[in-house]
């Protein structure tokens, strides 16, 4: 990514001119939109065609995210294969719903952001654990009941749990930022193996080839191609990719032929909810980690559309997930939260119209309602999104290290925060398996890689720049070395970088 021609020494809070696709200066946000109006770009409505394609693009970057958590617990609670399937389509259905809510928005509900919501992957371990404990039969129901009353707590916590956005300078931002792309490279990674260690020709030289091609595909598209089709890059990559899969025997076609053409959801198909104290105690914590990563989540793309993440929007989409969540069991689905990986898309292809997100929602919704269309999404084997999963991660690692590079890592307080925040957020990505002697609450925790390197950025954050910044503010100005950064708490002289007390003050639209 260019750096850009202007910008503050916060780290961002004044927005900086978008460079062009000829690498000179464009216009500022909130200036005249490509049809002339002075429509910000994250409010442009595309036309029609090019609205669906994009959005299907979405669609094609976080399906396999969407189907797997349904499909791990389907098969721990030993459902059959027609009740799993109708447990996918209804993570796909309530994935559209969320989706919906979360871009368009009502009242102040929903960020109104490009920002894409499906199943959270933090609660699969837990949900597990809770089906170990109550059997098959009773399992799902007291799944649904923890799931909606932690969506409630979600929904009511979220003007408070906001007001954390203070303690999110530029610096944290930049970590966690990278923290998210850094996490999600291993799944692209696994994805280029084949998915799972069970699966057929997993890790084999066709199945990493497979994953070669469809990269190279997408960087050629994304260097060759010109205006619309190059926002396609990872569309054409993906479908070039499944292409050749279907010579090399890596497509399977069982899906589709298996597949129920129309499906209506059927509400507390598996029964109604029940409420057990432990597993409510238990998805409440997943909460509390969703919430954590889907405000970092949309701190980033805030960030990447150039439309700041203040505190009325980060309260609007913790209630989007909140409301989302607790709606999901009435259709058979799970807790909603962010994708990061469609962070990532956003900033590949510089389409910031949160109506194409929209789309992909609406997309999702057919998908759920017409199982068959969506066994043909499934189509697109592992390796290949494996292949453009990297190019989309890595964009996401690539946006948090030029936020970072704004932020003043002169200072030696802001280089240890990264340094540390990023040792400890990379601990359960390189060992997976390091908290497991832990209680389960410290595990659901720090088995992220995100929500624990931004846990430790936010409590590192408050070591230097918050606790005692007054008295060494007032030591700064008495000495007369401080001028302007003596009159700022926890402000480095010499550095530019604000404490972290700034705040955007950018409004949802």
């Amino acid at each position: 990514m260019a750096p850009s021609n202007t910008s503050s020494n916060d780290g961002g809070s004044t927005p900086a001119r978008t460079p062009g696709p000829d690498g000179t200066s464009a216009r500022l946000p909130g200036g005249p939109s490509g049809s002339g109006s002075g429509t910000h770009p994250v409010d442009e409505v595309l036309p029609p065609v090019k609205l669906i394609s994009t959005g299907l693009q979405h669609v094609a970057a976080m399906y396999a995210g969407v189907v797997a958590p349904p499909l791990i617990v389907g098969a721990g609670v030993g459902l059959s294969a027609t009740d799993l399937a109708l447990l996918i389509s209804a993570s796909l259905f309530t994935a559209g719903l969320a989706t919906l809510l979360q871009t368009l928005g009502i009242w102040k509900i929903g960020a109104r952001l490009p920002f894409v919501n499906g199943v959270s992957f933090a609660g699969v371990a837990p949900m597990i654990a809770i089906a170990k404990e109550h059997g098959p039969k009773n399992a799902l129901p007291v799944i649904f009941g923890a799931v909606i009353v932690a969506g409630l707590l979600c929904f009511l916590a979220a003007p408070y749990f906001c007001k954390l956005i203070r303690f999110f300078p530029p610096v944290v931002q930049g970590t966690v930022i990278t923290l998210i792309g850094v996490s999600l490279l291993p799944v692209a990674v696994n994805w280029a193996r084949g998915g799972s260690p069970g699966a057929p020709g997993y890790g084999s030289v066709r199945a990493i080839g497979l994953a070669a091609i469809t990269l190279v595909a997408v960087v050629l598209c994304n260097r060759l191609l010109r205006g619309f089709w190059q926002q396609l890059s990872l569309l054409v990559g993906l479908a070039f990719g499944t292409l050749i899969a279907f010579p090399l025997g890596l497509a399977d076609f069982g899906a589709v032929q298996d597949a129920k053409v129309f499906a209506l959801p059927s509400p507390f198909h598996f029964g109604a909810p029940a409420f057990d104290a432990a597993a409510i105690v238990s998805m409440c914590i997943v909460m509390v980690v969703s919430m954590t990563e889907s405000t970092a989540d949309m701190l980033a793309l805030g960030k990447i559309v150039e439309r700041e993440a203040d505190e009325p929007t980060l309260a609007a989409g913790l209630r989007a997930d909140g409301l989302a969540t607790a709606l999901s069991p009435v259709f058979n689905g799970f807790a909603a939260s962010a994708f990061a990986q469609n962070i990532g898309l956003v900033a590949l292809t510089k389409i910031r119209s949160r109506f194409v997100v929209a789309a992909g929602g609406g997309i999702l919704i057919v998908l759920g309602l017409f199982p068959v269309l969506g066994s043909v999404v499934s189509l697109v084997p592992q390796p290949v999104l494996g292949g453009a999963g990297i190019v989309l991660f890595g964009t996401v690692a690539a946006s948090g290290i030029r936020t970072l590079a704004e932020a003043g890592m002169e200072s030696s307080a802001n280089t240890i925060l990264v340094s540390v925040s990023l040792g400890v957020g990379i601990v359960p990505i390189a060992v997976p398996t390091f908290y497991d002697a832990f209680p389960e609450a410290v595990r659901t925790l720090m088995h992220s890689g995100i929500s624990a390197g931004c846990v430790m950025a936010v409590l590192l954050n408050l070591l230097f720049h918050h606790v005692g910044a007054t008295r060494r503010s007032g030591s700064e100005s008495g000495s007369g070395s401080g001028s302007q950064s003596g009159s700022h708490p926890g402000t480095h002289p010499g550095s530019g970088q604000a404490s972290g007390a700034t705040v955007p003050t950018a409004t949802p639209s």
